[in-house]
């Protein structure tokens, strides 16, 4: 599986982001290119080769209308610069409507816009719950301006080039004591940062500052599907993303692409013979095994002691299933044991969505991962549609195409 691993030792940013994923682009020239002939007015984006602890990264810089390059650590000070107001592009303060505008009219594929904007969304979401106060009421600050959100719109397009089967993290530094915003005097984490990092694994660490800005921690909480150390990797191409602060560790955040090939869980196995019970009996058991939370239950013919025909009942379930597995086979069969075995097993990744067809919505089961994606309509609701429609099972899964 095709798999983007981002090291966040050293916290997270939208530019240290965008230059760690620009070092894993086969084409950097052609994604700053782009970016640059987006309509960001008055707005350029370079990246710069820096080396911090002998080692060469890339650090982005954005300028603003020939202000000179941002080369403050945005996680560090933030920028409170006064503007015109003249378009979004020179607010010091935006609504999350005027962004979302912006984002919509720009060139760029619908998947990169989308993303755009739900990382946005849940910008808003944090200021709106440490604000109290309504999305439609918060207007941005430092994530508003300009230079944000060529972070947010650069960081969605690489990873839509580069097209990661699976994005991982590991869990991420913050930094501690406080920082000075447009607000005033916060703690670190800022406390839209710690809203959008519940749930997320996180640490303080060694270094006094901001090292995730709200900015940073929306992208991750947006993109990255899993939250731990490098699981088994073939590396195949490493970036560094620079900050502009010097610390005894390296600044950075480093971006690894490679291919894994790691088991995704483990199931266990439960089996009993069985030889004297009646085929409706034994469905009830299926059924009710079922109900409560099995993977799985087949049943396989068997030749038995005093060559009795019999079935092996097999039940396939998580392991903090098993033992409520083993009270239903012991209350619903008439077996004196069951056999366990754990199977380490390995998974495509899925998620079901709701399709609108000319039949009616209909729920979609797709899986991706290993090379291959697979896409298949819910049986049950294909049918119903058919059934209700007139049509035959071929059209309905035609419709869904």
């Amino acid at each position: 599986m095709n798999t983007l691993y981002l090291e966040c030792n050293m916290g997270a940013a939208g530019d240290m982001l965008m230059g760690a994923l620009l070092e894993l682009h086969p084409k950097p020239e052609d994604f700053l290119k782009k970016m640059n002939s987006l309509p960001f007015q008055g707005v350029s984006l370079s990246a710069h080769k820096t080396e911090k602890q002998g080692i060469l990264g890339s650090q982005m810089h954005v300028t603003i209308k020939g202000r000179g390059e941002k080369v403050y650590d945005k996680r560090q000070e933030h920028s409170v610069e006064e503007h015109s107001h003249g378009h979004v592009h020179c607010h010091t303060h935006a609504t999350l409507h005027e962004i979302v505008e912006f984002i919509n009219a720009l060139p760029l594929p619908k998947k990169v816009v989308e993303d755009a904007k739900n990382v946005y969304n849940l910008l808003a979401k944090g200021e709106s719950y440490v604000h109290g106060k309504p999305v439609a009421q918060i207007h941005f600050h430092e994530v508003g301006m300009m230079d944000a959100i060529v972070d947010i719109v650069g960081v969605c397009l690489l990873i839509y080039e580069l097209a990661p089967a699976k994005i991982m993290a590991s869990p991420i530094c913050t930094g501690y004591g406080k920082v000075r915003c447009a607000h005033g005097i916060l703690p670190v984490p800022a406390p839209a940062t710690a809203y959008l990092l519940r749930d997320i694994p996180c640490y303080g660490g060694d270094v006094e500052g901001e090292l995730c800005t709200p900015t940073g921690a929306a992208l991750l909480k947006y993109f990255v599907q899993d939250f731990s150390t490098m699981p088994l990797m073939k590396m195949e191409k490493i970036g560094y993303g620079m900050g502009t602060k010097d610390f005894e560790e390296m600044n950075c955040i480093r971006a690894i692409l490679g291919e894994t090939h790691f088991k995704t869980g483990q199931v266990a196995q439960l089996c009993c013979n069985l030889d004297d019970m009646s085929p409706e009996a034994l469905a009830f058991a299926q059924e009710e095994l079922f109900q409560n939370g099995a993977l799985d239950v087949f049943i396989t013919p068997v030749q038995m002691k005093k060559n009795r025909s019999g079935v092996l009942l097999t039940c396939l379930c998580s392991l903090d299933k098993r033992e409520e597995m083993v009270k239903l086979l012991f209350r619903h069969t008439s077996t004196l044991g069951v056999r366990e075995t754990i199977w380490d097993r390995y998974m495509l990744e899925r998620e079901t969505k709701l399709a609108n067809t000319p039949y009616g919505p209909i729920h979609v089961k797709k899986a991706w991962g290993w090379g291959v994606q697979k896409v298949k309509g819910e049986f049950e609701d294909v049918a119903k549609a058919a059934r209700e429609h007139h049509v035959t099972i071929d059209q309905v899964l035609e419709a869904l195409e």
